[in-house]
């Protein structure tokens, strides 16, 4: 494994100190990979002592911050996380090397070893250590300070950089989700736009819910959402902005615009338009607020993404008879069909590494959650149900969630996640139904 660095800057909020980066001088032994044969992904087993701490306070929450960290490491499917009863040495100093030994003996490969403390102004500061079991030698060594509401952020920054050190990709714990919050009986629902964080703590609600909203979707600076609402009677567009709380909406249109989604620059939006019958694609230069029409077709194009490097967008139409995908440049254009399975095909999502464009295949009153390349190729189906739809990824690219709506009178949607496996499929919790989620980018 090479020398890796993790050094950002945290305005406000969370702080990385440069004395810390990384001490790893030369490569280790590879011992600290993610094994995949044949889809299967055998994990990486790692243990996680509870953090010190030098008070009773400080270490209620060590405990807290080694536990947000075990659940992450678990929920990604590429960790297995040893159980601390089984632990041999109990760690006292932060500052000293482990007993390799007796970690090889319970069969950990990677050891997670750190200690939090509350500064005098009431910042939390959070350090780590990940150990190379078999290397013997240190693979990183960081530390964050967040503010006092914001300290859980320190158990995702951990988790992002051992993920990183181990995976090669970008961690994707610190981040929010925001989706439709759904309670009441089924005939009368109330929905609600809510944010939370990726783990399902630190739910707020950004609506009242006297309002029906619908398909909210972040901005790439996951300061601001965009998403569909009944507010006047008359579906809407409108961005939230998260930081104000601010709402405005994108234009007094003659019928119905929905289905939004922001540029990858953020500066446009693009969406969709009722008209005549069909709806059409516009594209909004949000600093301009001039509108330019993608699409000119009396069928439906709706649920546009677009492409990680802003050159194409995916979208879903019935202009052949039948809901399929298809792709086209960004400026319009010659649209060219992508999906060819048995079915129909709805919610394209660009994957945020240009890969593969997630989707909901619709066949025989059973709903799948798949993925294609984009010229169609290489579909594979990750999760099949009852009613799954809505994918979003997480900003690494490699995980999906969506949500699944349950039979029943009484039945309604929860929020899963499923990797590219299809493997590591996982409830994610929620206090009511929930539905329509969509996934921030990594926080700053």
């Amino acid at each position: 494994m090479g020398k890796r660095g993790f050094f950002r800057s945290w305005p406000a909020l969370l702080a990385v100190f440069a004395a810390w980066v990384t001490l790893l001088a030369t490569p280790a032994r590879a011992a600290l990979e993610v094994q995949i044969t044949r889809g299967q992904v055998q994990p990486v087993p790692v243990a996680v002592p509870d953090f010190l701490g030098r008070t009773q306070d400080e270490q209620v929450l060590g405990q807290k911050v080694a536990e947000i960290i075990r659940n992450n490491l678990v929920r990604s499917g590429l960790f297995r996380v040893i159980d601390p009863a089984a632990y041999i040495e109990r760690i006292q100093r932060f500052d000293t090397p482990p007993q390799f030994g007796s970690w090889r003996v319970i069969k950990a490969q990677a050891l997670i070893v750190g200690q939090v403390a509350v500064l005098p102004d009431g910042r939390v500061q959070g350090a780590f250590r990940l150990w190379d079991i078999f290397a013997q030698r240190q693979i990183l060594g960081l530390q964050f300070i967040a503010t006092k509401r914001e300290w859980r952020r320190i158990g995702h920054k951990i988790s992002d950089a051992v993920y990183k050190a181990v995976t090669g990709d970008e961690g994707y714990f610190d981040t929010r989700i925001v989706f439709i919050d759904e309670s009441g009986p089924k005939t009368k629902r109330v929905k609600r736009l809510a944010i939370m964080d990726q783990d399902g703590f630190n739910l707020r609600y950004l609506t009242d819910g006297r309002a029906l909203v619908l398909t909210p979707r972040f901005s790439p600076a996951a300061q601001r959402i965009a998403y569909l609402s009944y507010a006047t009677g008359v579906p809407r567009v409108y961005i939230l902005d998260l930081a104000t709380g601010r709402r405005q909406m994108i234009g007094e249109f003659p019928n119905m615009s929905f289905a939004p989604r922001f540029s990858p620059d953020g500066r446009r939006l693009i969406f969709s338009l009722l008209e005549n019958g069909g709806s059409n694609l516009y594209e909004m230069d949000l600093a301009t607020r001039r509108i330019r029409q993608l699409t000119n077709t009396q069928a439906i194009d709706t649920a546009p993404s677009y492409s990680p490097d802003g050159r194409f967008v995916v979208f879903e139409s019935d202009r052949d008879g039948s809901q399929q995908l298809y792709v086209m440049p960004v400026g319009g254009g010659p649209a060219r069909r992508i999906s060819f399975g048995q079915g129909r095909y709805s919610t394209p999502v660009w994957s945020p590494r240009g890969d593969v464009i997630a989707f909901t295949r619709m066949r025989k009153g059973r709903f799948a959650i798949g993925v294609m390349r984009p010229d169609g190729s290489g579909e594979r189906i990750l999760t099949e149900g009852y009613h799954n739809e809505g994918p979003t990824w997480a900003p690494n690219g490699r995980v999906i969630m969506f949500f699944r709506t349950q039979r029943g009178p009484n039945g309604g949607p929860h929020l899963y996640s499923v990797d590219l496996t299809g493997y590591n499929e996982r409830l994610v919790p929620t206090p009511n139904f929930a539905s329509d989620p969509a996934w921030s980018p990594l926080l700053k």
